[in-house]
């Protein structure tokens, strides 16, 4: 899994194409992710008490993760990650990479 909650991640295709936005939950066995403020659904509330109106709540919903790509915090460009291992006093360190600029993200 290489997006994690918090990254900024563009979207790739849909309604919100070509938007960004900070990543807020990861559901790895689904393959799914919710991005902040985008791909929202509408949800209809109804009155709960007497005289209250019923209201439209948009809320952001599921999207693939194949859908997205990683926003490189150094190039600031939409990128593919990879790995590297750094040795850090005998405890290997797995940390993502940026594979346009080589910096870790």
């Amino acid at each position: 899994m290489k997006v994690r909650k918090g990254d900024t991640v563009k979207i790739l295709a849909g309604k919100d194409k070509g938007k960004s936005g900070a990543v807020l939950k990861v559901f790895p066995v689904e393959g799914r992710l919710i991005v902040e403020g985008l791909n929202l659904v509408v949800k209809h509330v109804r009155p709960r008490k007497q005289g209250e109106k019923g209201q439209k709540l948009y809320i952001p919903a599921r999207m693939p993760i194949a859908k997205v790509m990683v926003v490189c915090k150094n190039c600031s460009k939409a990128v593919r990650t990879g790995y590297t291992f750094n040795d850090n006093n005998g405890v290997r360190e797995k940390q993502r990479v940026c594979k346009k600029c080589k910096q870790s993200i």
